[in-house]
């Protein structure tokens, strides 16, 4: 009896310590328990073996989201964050802006929205790995792919490459980087379990054979131990890969075959899918593309079904606040719009989709376990019509807030003598000159990307890449003053043309097939110096019943309760930008199909609340701020 009792009690004690260790284990891969305390026994970071990811030793699934803390006010991190656990997901996905944490060369900014340690230890705090993907050269229809503008102010600069010029700039770059993000590596008590070797280099068509190796070892150098991965779609996977990562590919629509095709460059390993495209992005002047739910959602789970793993691109898509949206060049240069919607999982504003809850029940089976309960969604508000009472022309401007650089030749904008010598990045360059009569005025092709012409103020005509040539009137005997307000509508973020992505006027511009020379060039980037000595300016008046920019336009929001997201709509306007409390919601323009911009409601304060509105043509009296966003006229992709 007593043997027999031992063996029971033995048997006993042999399960409840089984279960306590399994406790221990499940809580060891719960990221909402841990602390640096408890991080010991971080020996093995994700690894790849017998085409499965282990972690720990373990074997694990990425089921992931992007999510750009850059394009996401930080008060709503934290809730996106939350919704990717209710859907089921246990990775975030980040890229890094260059272009952002390095404005003016050597000047390096890591705050506010820009605080990627808070945004990393926020993803650990509530459950989330991360996959880092820093570039340097990140596409993501951001300005120059992520890059510095400052770059092109050497005329030789091959970007992507191994040349030296871009070479120092990354290393410096990277030096800086990565003492924020090694220490939040797994290995290190960190959330961080695999990092991205720049981004679809296979698809760039002016490959440098050794530039992928080179960014491997800039990292390697700089202490990344974690896992390395790239990345591209199935045309460009043999062409971008690296020895010592592993090879992910982006798609929308699952073709048959496509998934193996990783097998033929690389044998067992784990099968990724780093960008599976929830949705896609728009251009100004075409429709807002939406991707059937059920169509995504039916591809999502073929993927699992063959045991890969997923990065939902995007789970969130955010907004390009400000200039940073980017640009297509294939047949012709297509600017993005300011919304960067892309009909994801989740809204623009962070709201819940069908494609939210038709996610959340096919991983929830994945799992086979409970998900958490998705968060409350923010309620939206209407604050009605908001008058624009006062204006001031951008001629009236000039003297009083803004000092010309005077130059014999036309200068593009990232070679003006501004920002501590790195030029002008985003916005307008106004270029004036004096002309003795009129003619015929020839551009060659030297608009980026758009310029409106005046005679004094008098507006006569536009030139960008389709209307090269414009008829300027005969005046009276005497000089005027010819200027061309050149707007950059965006860097190229894709293909061949990124070398070639220099704003302004890059070249002569011809009258009666003379050059034009001796310019007065005003800059208009708007940063927020700019915008509050425009506010202090004197010559602001009330706006009359009828105006034609350009000009800024000014009014009051006021706001009793506390303030929520709203969207604006502008019909009735033609094109420009907003600002609201000095912060740049982004451009507008009535071509569509973006027909509001979306206003956090933590930029937004009780009282009130000051709207600047710059408008290069016809100007509406007021704007309406509405609680469910135009995104425009829908197509579904092919």
């Amino acid at each position: 009896m007593w043997p027999c009792g031992g063996r029971r009690q033995r048997r006993l004690g042999g399960v409840a310590l089984l279960l306590v260790m399994l406790w221990l284990l499940l809580r060891r891969f719960n990221w909402s328990e841990l602390n640096p305390l408890r991080l010991w026994g971080r020996n093995h970071g994700l690894q790849t073996e017998n085409s499965e990811f282990l972690l720990e030793g373990m074997p694990f699934r990425i089921l992931g989201g992007s999510m750009h803390y850059f394009r996401v006010p930080r008060e709503y991190w934290e809730d996106r964050m939350l919704k990717m656990r209710a859907c089921g997901l246990n990775t975030l996905t980040t890229y890094v802006p260059w272009n952002l944490h390095e404005k003016e060369r050597g000047k390096f900014d890591f705050s506010k929205n820009l605080d990627l340690r808070a945004f990393l230890s926020l993803a650990a705090k509530n459950g989330l790995w991360v996959i880092l993907r820093p570039g340097p050269y990140i596409c993501s229809e951001w300005d120059l792919g992520g890059l510095p503008s400052w770059l092109l102010q050497d005329p030789e600069m091959k970007l992507r490459t191994t040349y030296k010029g871009f070479t120092e700039a990354v290393d410096a770059y990277f030096d800086r980087l990565m003492r924020v993000v090694v220490p939040f590596q797994y290995k290190k008590g960190g959330p961080i379990i695999a990092v991205q070797v720049e981004n679809e280099y296979g698809s760039f068509p002016k490959k440098d054979p050794n530039y992928m190796n080179y960014v491997k070892m800039a990292l390697l150098n700089r202490g990344i131990v974690e896992l390395l991965m790239t990345s591209d779609n199935k045309n460009g996977l043999s062409f971008g890969l690296v020895k010592g990562a592993l090879a992910t590919v982006n798609f929308q629509k699952l073709e048959p075959g496509l998934l193996k095709y990783l097998d033929t460059v690389q044998k067992d390993q784990p099968k990724m899918v780093m960008e599976y495209w929830t949705g896609w992005f728009d251009n100004w002047g075409g429709p807002h593309y939406v991707f059937d739910a059920d169509e995504m959602v039916n591809t999502v789970e073929s993927i699992l079904k063959t045991g890969a793993s997923i990065n939902l691109y995007m789970f969130h898509g955010g907004t390009n606040f400000g200039f940073m949206s980017g640009a297509l060049e294939a047949d012709e240069y297509k600017s993005d719009v300011t919304s960067y919607d892309y009909d994801a999982v989740l809204t623009e504003a962070g709201d819940y989709t069908s494609k939210f809850f038709k996610l959340r029940q096919l991983f929830s089976m994945v799992i086979g376990q409970p998900l958490p309960l998705p968060p409350m969604i923010e309620s939206k508000a209407s604050y009605g019509a908001i008058l624009l009472h006062q204006y001031i022309s951008l001629w009236d401007v000039l003297p009083a807030v803004l000092q010309p650089i005077k130059s014999e030749f036309p200068v593009n904008m990232e070679n003006l003598p501004l920002n501590d010598s790195i030029g002008q990045p985003y916005g307008y360059v106004l270029y004036e000159t004096v002309i003795f009569g009129g003619g015929h005025l020839h551009s060659r092709d030297h608009v980026r990307d758009r310029a409106q012409v005046f005679v004094n103020t008098v507006y006569v005509g536009e030139l960008d890449y389709n209307s090269v040539e414009l008829s300027i009137p005969e005046g009276q005997q005497g000089f005027r003053q010819l200027r061309l307000l050149v707007e950059n509508r965006g860097r190229v973020n894709y293909g061949p043309a990124l070398n070639e992505q220099r704003k302004g006027l890059i070249g002569d511009i011809f009258l009666n097939k003379t050059p034009l020379r001796n310019f007065k060039i005003y800059s208009l980037e708007m940063k927020p110096a700019f915008m509050k000595s425009l506010q202090q300016a004197s010559g602001w008046s009330s706006v009359p019943d009828y105006f034609v920019g350009p000009a800024f336009f000014r009014g009051r929001l006021w706001i009793e309760q506390q303030p929520q997201d709203t969207f604006l709509k502008l019909q009735g306007w033609e094109k420009g930008v907003v600002f609201v409390n000095g912060q740049n919601l982004g451009r507008y323009w009535k071509i569509g199909p973006q027909e509001t911009l979306y206003l956090p409601g933590p930029w937004l304060r009780r009282g009130g609340n000051e709207i600047v509105i710059f408008e290069e043509r016809t100007a509406g009296r007021i704007i309406q701020s509405v609680d469910i966003p135009y995104l425009g006229r829908t197509q579904y992709v092919d």
